[in-house]
């Protein structure tokens, strides 16, 4: 397949996506058939751009310009190896949302608002993927951002929705303000808008240092790296769930894209600090256990889910840091190894992510809840949906043999096989992020042990617990999809992982195949992982199964009565007579002896209230109320808001003065400029 062919796909996928825009307010009438053609056209749009960019990564890009933008700027669109891979990853979680959103809109009564903004916030992220200069790139980028806005205040009838939509689209636009300045300073060097001028500009190191500092808050705002995360935790719970699936599974990753493409490609790795990377290493650590820790004291399902991002793009981050170092000292291989870990689990996220908040979807559809506290005993009452969650939570444990164990395996071993970087602080700061990201793996399995136990396990809650139905087909197979693709990602990753080369050959002139004559991945051995150096490092999906699964076989045919008739009894209950829902663990419960640990992180805001009878020993009643908040939001963003009100205040005093007032002004300001100018 030619490069041509593959990137008409990819104009393809946008123009399914423009159709099911254009056409949904006509049918706002016929509910079904507008369902049915959002769905259809979406899953077509994810067809075409998985093919897209498995065909972008196994050939060389191309380009398309196209007779409209601006009259001096027309749009330049090209699909490279970097573009093919994200478009793979927008592809490859679109499809089954596609299927899933047809079973999750059938009781939606406001359809129309989401069958014109959802098309449209896929056109923008499959837009910036394919952008090749700086207007088009930004004209797609604010589409994105202004439509998912849209999405996230569907619900606006619900204040929570209100404000956690302003605050998104405020921090959306000062995210679209920064990279517009990195794109400006881009353009002070090269003189031009397009990409590939930029590529063969020669930028100053200071600017240089500019641009990146402009992109990499701009670009971390849209990701929700810490601490430009407070948009993230608010917007992910109140937007629909299959939209939230998007916007945390392609959505952040979208915005590591546009970091990848501003400073490893237009500026170019030999233009790399290594201050860059310690700094994108630091922001990788901070919020990979930033996120974890926050995720264990939530109790919203949604809102824990969304902390669980920040984690995973500080994981990203951790990788990118690490290939951004190494290229800086030059070690190309080590470099693409730590390059090709993070994009895996780009794509890995995308997936399990994707699939968790699609079955927290599945649940508050079954529920009409997101609080974990009134849940419990799902597992009986909704097991499809239990057992492709629990694929989910082992995958984003990062537990053999699933995906998530490969790309943060992969990680670990570029840490541990980076040499002396040079200098005490980056010596002794690989250890330290390599220590973080164990730190953020173990607390994230915990995590997902209490998800797990406290929602699906046990006894029910509460009512709308006990009365839960399972989801429709549609859902199910939705579900299905992304959870064997956590498997098979999982399983063979030296399959995948040779056509991820493609990217690190673009983007450093490196490559992790051939590395060892015949040792390294792209020898015809399926069976084992072999990053850099057999004599370092292996691993083997497959062998790790067969063996989980001989030693789960024996376990079980050496403990389980063998002819014998299995004696019943009554739980064991601690002399009560019987067992109900008071008995268990709660999400505030479970997570209490961490919080315990990271008080000093927490600073939890705790109440206990004793309701006692006429004797102080007697105890009639004890209430438990425990709030932990993001610190970040309260020492950072609520002082700054704090600080705009006033000054708003201020404003508002000086607008309510009369004529004369404004003419003493413009008249203090002609006498200003003329003593500068003239």
């Amino acid at each position: 397949m030619s490069h041509v062919l593959s990137l008409n796909i990819a104009l393809l996928a946008c123009f399914w996506v423009v159709i099911a825009a254009i056409l949904s307010p006509f049918l706002q009438s016929k509910n079904n058939i507008q369902r049915a053609l959002l769905c259809f056209l979406l899953g077509l749009s994810g067809l075409s751009a998985c093919i897209a960019g498995f065909a972008g990564l196994m050939d060389d890009g191309g380009t398309i310009l196209l007779p409209i933008g601006l009259p001096w700027l027309p749009m330049h669109l090209r699909l490279d190896a970097l573009g093919a891979f994200f478009l793979l990853v927008i592809g490859s979680l679109l499809l089954p949302v596609a299927i899933y959103s047809q079973g999750y809109l059938k009781h939606e009564k406001r359809l129309t608002p989401v069958a014109i903004f959802l098309p449209l916030f896929v056109l923008g992220m499959i837009g910036v993927v394919l952008s090749d200069d700086a207007f088009t790139f930004m004209l797609f980028w604010e589409l994105m951002s202004v439509s998912s806005y849209f999405l996230v205040t569907h619900e606006h009838q619900h204040p929570e929705n209100r404000k956690a939509g302003f605050i998104y689209l405020l921090m959306a636009h000062m995210a679209g303000l920064l990279i517009m300045g990195s794109f400006a300073t881009l353009y002070a060097a090269s003189g031009s808008f397009e990409f590939s001028v930029m590529r063969d500009a020669e930028i100053p190191p200071f600017w240089a240092s500019v641009a990146f500092l402009l992109a990499g808050f701009g670009f971390g705002t849209k990701a929700g790296v810490v601490p430009m995360h407070g948009w993230l935790p608010d917007a992910h719970p109140v937007a629909p769930s299959n939209v939230s699936a998007l916007m945390s599974g392609i959505m952040l990753k979208v915005a590591i894209f546009g970091f990848i493409r501003v400073t490893w490609d237009l500026m170019g790795s030999g233009d790399f600090q290594w201050w860059w990377g310690a700094l994108v290493l630091a922001a990788g650590s901070s919020s990979a256990v930033f996120g974890v820790l926050m995720a264990l004291q939530q109790h919203d399902l949604k809102r824990l889910l969304a902390y669980h991002s920040i984690e995973n793009i500080g994981i990203i981050l951790i990788g990118l840091g690490l290939a951004m170092l190494l290229a800086h000292f030059d070690h190309p291989t080590l470099a693409a190894l730590g390059l090709i870990a993070a994009l895996y689990h780009t794509i890995n996220h995308a997936l399990f992510k994707g699939l968790l908040f699609m079955g927290a979807g599945a649940i508050l559809h079954s529920t009409g809840s997101r609080n974990m506290e009134v849940m419990g005993g799902l597992i009986h009452r909704m097991p499809w949906t239990s057992a492709l969650f629990l694929v989910a939570c082992i995958s984003i444990s990062a537990l053999p043999p699933f995906n998530g164990f490969v790309s943060e395996w992969l990680t670990f071993q570029t840490a541990l096989m980076a040499p002396q970087l040079g200098g005490t602080l980056l010596n002794a700061l690989v250890p330290f992020a390599a220590a973080m990201l164990a730190l953020a793996g173990a607390l994230a399995a915990t995590c997902f042990v209490k998800v797990f136990g406290v929602v699906f396990l046990g006894h029910a809650r509460s009512d709308i617990a006990a009365h839960a139905k399972e989801i429709d087909h549609w859902m199910k197979w939705g579900m299905v999809m992304p959870a064997l693709c956590c498997l098979l990602l999982g399983l063979l990753p030296t399959v995948f992982i040779p056509m991820i080369d493609a990217v690190p050959k673009l983007l450093l002139h490196a490559s992790l195949m051939g590395s060892l004559d015949g040792q390294a991945l792209n020898t015809p051995n399926w069976l084992w992982l072999m990053p850099i150096d057999v004599t370092h490092a292996s691993y083997s999906s497959p062998i790790v199964l067969l063996g989980m699964l001989l030693l789960g076989g024996l376990a079980f045919w050496c403990l389980h009565p063998k002819g014998t008739t299995i004696r019943r009894s009554k739980m064991w209950s601690c002399g009560n007579p019987h067992t109900h829902a008071r008995m268990q663990y709660t999400a505030s419960s479970f997570s209490q002896p961490l919080r315990r640990i990271f008080e000093a992180f927490y600073q939890p805001d705790e109440h206990v209230h004793a309701e006692r009878q006429q004797h102080t020993l007697l105890t009639r009643r004890v209430k438990y109320v425990v709030h932990v908040g993001d610190r970040v939001v309260k020492y950072l963003y609520q002082p700054i808001g704090r600080m705009t009100l006033h000054l708003a205040k201020i404003i508002r005093h000086e607008h309510q003065r009369g004529i004369h007032a404004y003419l003493t002004y413009t008249f203090a300001t002609v006498i200003l400029l003329l003593m500068i100018f003239v």
